[in-house]
């Protein structure tokens, strides 16, 4: 292998110019206290730098230079508040609870939001650590500790900056490559719904096949943000409209891939002894392939070859064509759901064909929907929305704002050294979530333990100041590059990281047993405050997602019959529509995910809300294969339009009864006429019609008392 290739392999992972950009920062730091002779100031310095580098949020480099002078202002005010306040305890703790409250709440206005005021609050504690590693402040010293951090951070920002202006295609070019590996993945397990067994796990495979759903739908979206914020004043470039058709093509072959025009059972069933259920896996398998191809191609900038999935196509209208001669009554029945997959499979392969070469046509509408907020009138009405205790922004707000209070009460009662490390463990292990903190504490103290015992071996092993800010430099690197998916290793490399930093001004030794002590007292905090305080068990709100979800699949349906009728047009209205179903779908998919992390009591919710969540799916599945064939039908039948205004209703009326919690009456699906379901449209209304008596059943048993 080339090293022109390895170089390209590692650009390609989502780290790697993050790690890099830390690199930078951390090793120019260093060196300049070297310079300086200045060994002090490295502590300060670095907390900044990786405070701004968590705070960095994803822009074109005029939106990152916005962003940061917010965050530098931002940390200035919150590390000079603490400087002021830090040797009266009761000032200190009021700002502390009043501050984790505030900047939890800010953050329910946007992402971007959230995330420069958890590093707000990140710096805020970092300045409490580093005040107490050297000492109440004299007068004439209060600009000291601020001017370092915002100091070390305005350096890491500064090299951010330039790299945006310098790279600023790579992090959408990294994500459309995720939406295309992620559909990959998604049409492996689709084509694994296709394999004719007679006791083949459905259900499971259903499953599997959501939860996979609600990751591409993240890859979607955080795909669309990026693509958002570099189109601003920037259309005519070649390249951005190149990406922004490939997110497109991205959304079409989702929907049809995601389509289901058939239960499988009665598929597998009927042609059992026929290789046509073969041939329709194979294609996916394909198809699969050459989304994977499609996302290499993306990242190292090569083309790919989608002639396998093409073969495969051929092969399975041979089977088609082979079948038709030869199909007895029942088999005939089905043969137009066969063919509408085929058709749909037709189709999604030449949207691949188009990933080769996507362009946009004149009339297709490229406009994108932003979700942040305009002006200040909206800010406002949504932290106002927030402001409620069925709000989970609202009860992390609180309950973070006490774990903090509780650390800081602990912390002064018994006096330990290097007691602020209890506020960080605390902030970083306290989730909105109870599964998400028993999984980040764990993870935390494991972590912890790990990077300790590292660190004793390496200031031993190596007592050269020199070298062991080298290790400091590769272990603050080495926790930006593991965090977002190995977080025990990742706190393990930031713990020697300190070790070795607090052993350039004082014993490093020394911080061993007071960190490890330290992130036991916060972990224990941050759990029982998630276990005690305005608990947010999942079970509580899963009626209320499950209405959601079928509120979000009712408007999908009412702008897909609007669509039979006037014509196919892929405008933003009808996009959004597809989108609100597909993420209300993911985030019950989340909230169950969730779920089953909580302790017993609370995990039997999940159990009733698993069926519910396969039911659902199936309709959006249904719902998907609709507008995958937009266009393919002459119009609405009056008889057409009467089952789907009568669906629309019976819809509203379940989500209706799921959101208020109220009793569900059973209901025997909607008389179809003979005949009505000769078109594709009155076939898959009379499915989703079908779909319906399930739905109820999944949410009687969703709603039943404990």
């Amino acid at each position: 292998m080339s090293l022109t290739l390895v170089l390209r392999r590692f650009w390609t992972h989502e780290s790697a110019a993050y790690s890099l950009r830390v690199l930078i920062a951390l090793a120019g730091i260093t060196l300049l206290c070297w310079w300086i002779e200045a060994p002090a100031s490295l502590i300060p310095l670095f907390l900044g730098a990786i405070a701004c580098a968590l705070a960095e949020t994803d822009d074109d480099w005029p939106g990152r230079l916005a962003a940061l002078m917010v965050t530098l202002v931002c940390f200035a005010l919150a590390s000079l508040a603490m400087e002021l306040v830090f040797a009266h305890p009761w000032p200190l703790v009021v700002i502390l609870g009043l501050s984790a409250f505030g900047m939890t709440m800010f953050g329910a206005v946007s992402q971007r939001y959230a995330t420069i005021a958890n590093a707000t609050l990140i710096l805020a504690i970092y300045t409490l650590i580093s005040l107490e590693q050297r000492g109440s402040p004299a007068l004439g010293e209060l600009w000291r500790e601020p001017g370092l951090l915002v100091a070390g951070a305005a350096w890491y920002g500064a090299i951010s900056v330039v790299w945006c202006a310098l790279f600023s295609r790579q992090p959408l070019q990294l994500a459309l490559a995720r939406v295309y590996r992620e559909l990959a993945r998604y049409l492996a397990l689709k084509a694994a719904l296709f394999e004719p067994l007679r006791e083949l796990d459905v259900e499971g495979r259903r499953l599997a096949l959501a939860r996979q759903n609600g990751v591409v739908v993240g890859a979607m979206n955080d795909a669309k943000e990026r693509l958002f914020r570099r189109l601003e004043g920037q259309r005519e470039s070649p390249r951005l409209a190149r990406y922004l058709r490939l997110y497109f093509i991205a959304q079409d072959i989702h929907e049809r891939a995601s389509s289901s025009h058939s239960p499988y059972a009665e598929l597998a069933d009927a042609f059992f002894h026929h290789d046509v259920l073969f041939r329709i896996q194979r294609v996916l398998s394909r198809q699969g392939e050459t989304c994977r191809a499609l996302s290499q191609g993306l990242l190292l900038k090569r083309g790919f070859d989608e002639s396998p999935s093409e073969q495969a196509q051929r092969d399975l209208e041979a089977s088609l064509a082979h079948l038709r001669g030869e199909l007895s009554a029942e088999r005939r029945a089905l043969l137009p759901a066969l063919e509408a997959v085929a058709d749909n499979l037709a189709t999604l392969e030449q949207a691949l064909a188009r990933a080769r070469q996507p362009e946009l046509g004149e009339d297709h509408d490229a406009a994108l929907h932003d979700r942040t907020p305009r002006s200040l009138g909206e800010v406002v009405e949504r932290l106002q929305a927030q402001l409620t205790p069925r709000s989970p922004v609202f009860r992390h707000a609180v309950r973070l704002a006490a774990t903090l209070v509780a650390g800081f009460g602990l912390l002064h009662l018994i006096h330990p050294t290097q007691g602020y490390w209890i506020l960080l463990t605390s902030l970083f292990v306290c989730r909105p979530s109870f599964g998400a903190t028993r999984r980040f504490l764990w993870q935390r103290i494991l972590g912890t333990v790990l990077g300790l015992v590292a660190g004793w071996a390496l200031i031993s092993l190596f007592p050269s100041p020199a070298l062991q800010a080298g290790i400091a430099v590769a272990a603050g690197v080495a926790f930006f590059a593991l965090r977002g998916r190995h977080y025990t290793l990742a706190t393990s490399a930031i713990t020697l990281m300190v070790l070795s930093c607090f052993n350039q001004v004082g014993d490093g030794f020394g911080l061993i047993w007071p960190r490890l002590v330290d992130t036991l007292l916060g972990a224990a905090i941050a759990g029982l405050a998630v276990l005690t305080i305005l608990p947010d068990w999942q079970g509580r709100r899963l009626h209320r997602q499950a209405a959601a979800s079928l509120a979000a699949g009712r408007d999908y349906l009412a702008a897909l019959v609007e669509q039979y009728a006037s014509g196919k047009r892929d405008d933003l209205a009808y996009r959004l529509a597809r989108r609100n179903a597909h993420n209300a779908d993911a985030e019950l998919a989340a909230m169950l995910a969730n779920m089953q992390q909580e302790p017993g009591p609370f995990r039997r919710d999940a159990e009733r809300g698993l069926p519910f969540q396969l039911q659902a799916h199936i309709l959006l599945n249904y719902l998907s294969a609709l507008g995958a064939h937009r266009g393919d039908s002459p119009g609405v039948s009056a008889a057409e339009s009467a089952l789907a205004e009568t669906i629309l209703a019976e819809l509203d009326d379940l989500s209706r009864a799921l959101e208020r919690r109220e009793a569900i009456a059973p209901a025997a699906p909607p008389e179809i006429a003979r005949g009505e379901t000769d078109s594709l449209l009155g076939a898959q209304l009379a499915l989703i019609a079908r779909q319906l008596v399930a739905l109820r059943e999944a949410g009687t048993a969703l709603c039943a008392e404990r």
